[in-house]
């Protein structure tokens, strides 16, 4: 059996963070060079820049009109009209021109009147220096326009070449390698096979190592052989400033990276107390930085913003400071955390009565798109078992505070048409957003009742009255409520393409491996009711148990061949092309306390709703029907 590696350390992040940079700091060098300064945006001054040139030039005239001696016109009234000639008394000038003695004052064109092409008429005196700038007004030669190790923007361009700056010297942007590795990862060209994965950690990367200031550069995968990572990492080290390997850094057969960053350098720790993201290395070799990182992308992309930016902002001379916002937000739902690791949960955030409320997304390592849907982190700290649900929590906010507030939250029951309906919201109305958290129907509902959106899709069945939604709204609920109606939608079981089981309805589900929704989730509902009618023990499904977030990602384990069947929605079936066994139409539809009805969001959510737009885009998807949609229920 192969040796597995253990990690070194389980290091406190902000101990590991400290105990690198220290490090580094003594063997990383700054180093200059000049650059024009057309092409300086977003670099970084190694020195302060002081103005070659005034700014104006000279005395120019603010304003188009007529440049005139201030003594000369006192006697000009309203009452008594002074007449003044060219040359003598003014000479015509246009914004810019310059401004020379006599002349110490410009009178705008239009309090000039004409009288012919020699003379003009003023009725008010002009006060010296009135519509005229001095030499110098702006910049002044020799004066510092901008100070080192600053970051330069789009007016600081402007300002250099108005101060006669046309070089300027800045830090060299550091190169920075970056070594996919990995026997099962192919290039996204590539058409997977049987266990490969598509490599994108690597492009991800690229583009933080440019918005940090550096110059990326992504060399060609690395299987999983010793000898082959060890000549890359040596090669990238020599011809780089930061090395980068991302995959192999745990504790499997084939993670050799730890074993080869002690061999050719220093590794000061492996293994952060993080989650996700244990699995870092911080090492150095020849007195350069070499990090590696983990494979899943949501720990390689937390500890490259943990660890790897402070490193790139030692290599560029931009300033160590974190640009993510840290606010207070109450959780929408109870977290269980372990006190070994500080831990990261990526959360979509809304404003809801005033309290900024943070849902969670998915928190495995490797769900790549919670990063993609998430609007900041909500850290628990180490010494924490996790928090409940309503308690308040620490943000770090990615997203800008104006789109939070223009947010309107939706928890609750998973359907594609949200999707829809968000994408349209951003679209229809600019800067407004919809956000949808997708926890089962009953975690909805409870989500809205503590206060914690605006709105919940739901489709709970009662079993008593076979009606949909309203029994829970009146059983739940204190104050008055409303029920938006949304869609009628076909629920049903999605089986392999030409059902090779011949499943033919609940009652077989006893024999073929299933996979289900999650607890309070509205199609987990109908199926225990379904099973009751049918006398069948949930206890006799395989894979009863086994639960799934969306009805997508139930067609996603059908499809794999992790399960023969599951229920779900038509929609579903259609977009991973499974056979779908309908079992009955369903209502979903949307609860939200009335007062809110009259919030700006909500009313643009109704028209959404009730637009042809959207109907027809029903229409394309399948599987919909809409009798009543956009139409409000009061309880």
């Amino acid at each position: 059996m192969a040796e597995r590696n253990l990690y070194l350390t389980n290091t406190p992040l902000p101990e590991a963070r400290k105990l690198y940079l220290e490090a580094l700091a003594p063997l990383l060098h700054l180093e200059e060079e000049e650059i024009a300064v057309i092409d300086s945006l977003d670099r970084i001054t190694s020195r302060a820049v002081y103005a070659r040139y005034c700014s104006p030039l000279f005395t120019a005239a603010a304003m188009d009109g007529i440049a005139v001696s201030s003594a000369r016109t006192a006697p000009a009234r309203e009452t008594a009209p002074l007449t003044l000639a060219r040359g003598a008394d003014f000479q015509a000038v246009d914004t810019g021109d310059p401004i020379r003695p006599p002349f110490d004052a410009v009178i705008m064109a239009e309090d000039v009147a004409v009288l012919d092409e020699e003379r003009v008429e003023i009725i008010a005196s002009a006060a010296a220096w009135q519509h005229v700038r001095p030499i110098g007004e702006d910049i002044v030669a020799g004066e510092m326009l901008l100070p080192s190790k600053h970051r330069l923007r789009p007016m600081d361009v402007g300002v250099l070449l108005s101060g006669g700056i046309t070089r300027l010297a800045v830090y060299r942007r550091p190169r920075v390698a970056i070594i996919p590795t990995g026997s099962e990862i192919i290039e996204p060209e590539q058409e997977p096979g049987p266990g490969q994965i598509i490599e994108s950690n690597s492009r991800m990367f690229a583009g933080l190592v440019k918005e940090a200031g550096g110059l990326p550069h992504r060399l060609d995968i690395v299987p999983d052989d010793r000898q082959l990572l060890k000549e890359a990492i040596s090669q990238a080290v020599d011809s780089h400033d930061l090395t980068i390997v991302n995959a192999g850094s745990s504790a499997g057969t084939e993670d050799y990276t730890a074993a080869i960053l002690k061999e050719l350098g220093r590794v000061l720790v492996h293994g952060v107390a993080v989650k996700p993201g244990k699995p870092v290395i911080l090492a150095i070799i020849d007195g350069k930085p070499v990090i590696g990182l983990p494979g899943y992308p949501a720990s390689a992309y937390l500890d490259f913003q943990e660890l790897t930016l402070p490193v790139m902002a030692l290599l560029t001379g931009r300033p160590a400071e974190d640009s993510s916002r840290e606010v207070e937000a109450v959780i929408a739902k109870r977290l269980v955390s372990s006190v070994k690791y500080q831990e990261f949960v990526r959360v979509k955030t809304g404003l809801v009565d005033g309290r900024l409320v943070a849902a969670p997304l998915a928190r495995g390592a490797g769900a790549a798109m919670s990063l993609v849907r998430a609007d900041g982190f909500c850290v628990i700290p180490q010494d924490s078992e996790g928090v409940e649900a309503g308690d308040k929590v620490s943000l770090r906010l990615y997203r800008a505070w104006q789109e939070v507030e223009n947010t309107l939250v939706a928890v609750g029951s998973h359907d594609l048409i949200l999707d829809e309906l968000a994408d349209r919201m951003s679209a229809a109305f600019p800067g407004c957003y919809l956000s949808s958290t997708h926890v089962g129907s009953l975690a909805g509902l409870m989500a809205l009742k503590r206060g914690e959106a605006h709105l919940a899709p739901t489709h709970l069945l009662d079993e008593e009255s076979g009606e949909y939604n309203i029994s829970y709204l009146r059983q739940l609920f204190e104050e008055p409520m409303a029920l938006i109606k949304g869609v009628e939608r076909i629920q049903g079981l999605m089986v392999q393409k030409s059902n090779p089981l011949a499943i033919a309805g609940v009652a077989d589900l006893a024999r073929c491996r299933y996979v289900n929704r999650q607890r309070g989730a509205g199609t987990r509902v109908l199926l225990d009711y379904l099973l009751k009618q049918a006398g069948v023990d949930p206890a006799s499904i395989d894979g009863y148990g086994r639960e799934a977030a969306t009805h997508m990602a139930v067609a996603a384990a059908v499809v794999n061949g992790e399960a023969d069947a599951g229920m779900g929605v038509l929609t579903a079936a259609r977009a991973m092309d499974l056979d779908f066994l309908p079992i009955g139409p369903e209502e979903y539809d949307f609860a939200l306390p009335q007062r809110f009805l009259e919030l700006p969001l909500v009313r643009r959510f109704l028209t959404l709703l009730r637009g042809e737009a959207f109907r027809r885009r029903l229409t394309e998807l399948g599987g919909y029907a809409w009798p009543r949609c956009g139409e409000i229920l009061y309880l």
